[in-house]
């Protein structure tokens, strides 16, 4: 899909992005669509990258409201921003976000361009076109988080990152916890994950619209990669920290099954499991 859905009057304004992490430099000043969860990560990633205004996934909004994080943040640069309701559309799938996408969520700068809650993701882009541009402050102070941390008397190693963009070949037959979301980017099965590595824990997004938060477990599956997400509600999306000090397991696959990892375990636990 393209911004062709749009009218001309606001086709050139708007962009629209799979994932957060991979917004094209043509989308500086103009209003992104992206179908990456709406913490505070991506709203960073926006904010650095020039857009105008961003509208992401709501995420199930999750422990803390992690999974709206990114209103907060927006406003705090004069951003516009909001978030679909994942029970309206599938996490990570921006083109189905654009036709069945329905907001939940808006900062004061999109409600003061016209965004209301329970707008379509299209109409609320297109009213986002009127958004001020932010104010060119420095980029928000934070840092994506990786950590590869070697626990004791283990055989593998856990590769902790807050965004599963940050997994890299050399993590193949590691155990990689991470705050992203556990659908699939784009409907694609050989976008679950960048590595061939031993296991893969995501936080499920709160399930959502077709159970997508947990559509990368089947297609890990298939790559003989136990698959395990941890419930939105027990540890914020977007940190791994988090994910790793109170976050419970909700699904996993049938690699992780047998494994050991069950249902209800903590991440603690399922990663001295996996770490063998």
């Amino acid at each position: 899909m393209t911004t062709t859905i749009f009218s001309n009057e606001f086709a050139s304004k708007i962009e629209i992005a799979g994932t957060i992490t991979k917004i094209p430099a043509s989308a500086v000043g103009k209003v992104i669509i992206s179908g990456s969860h709406g913490g505070e990560l991506p709203a960073g990633l926006a904010i650095r990258a020039g857009v105008r205004a961003v509208i992401l996934n709501d995420a199930g909004c999750g422990l803390e409201d992690a999974g709206i994080g990114s209103l907060p943040l927006c406003q705090s640069f004069g951003m516009a921003a909001a978030t679909v309701s994942n029970n309206s559309c599938r996490i990570g799938d921006a083109d189905d976000m654009v036709v069945q996408g329905i907001i939940s969520h808006a900062n004061q700068t999109a409600l003061d361009c016209g965004v209301q809650i329970g707008q379509t993701c299209i109409q609320a882009a297109e009213a986002l076109t009127t958004a001020p541009n932010p104010a060119q402050n420095s980029p928000p102070k934070f840092t994506e988080h990786r950590e590869v941390l070697t626990l004791e008397n283990a055989q593998r190693q856990l590769i902790m990152v807050d965004s599963a963009s940050m997994v890299l070949p050399e993590d193949a037959g590691q155990v990689v916890l991470t705050g992203s979301h556990g659908g699939l980017i784009g409907n694609n099965p050989k976008a679950a994950i960048k590595a061939p590595v031993f296991a893969a824990i995501y936080n499920d997004a709160g399930m959502g619209f077709d159970d997508w938060g947990v559509t990368r477990l089947p297609a890990l599956e298939d790559q003989g990669i136990g698959g395990i997400t941890l419930d939105c509600i027990s540890c914020r999306i977007g940190d791994a920290a988090s994910a790793y000090a109170t976050g419970i397991v909700s699904c996993v696959n049938n690699r992780a099954i047998a494994l050991g990892v069950r249902v209800g375990m903590t991440a603690q636990k399922t990663v001295h499991i996996l770490c063998g």
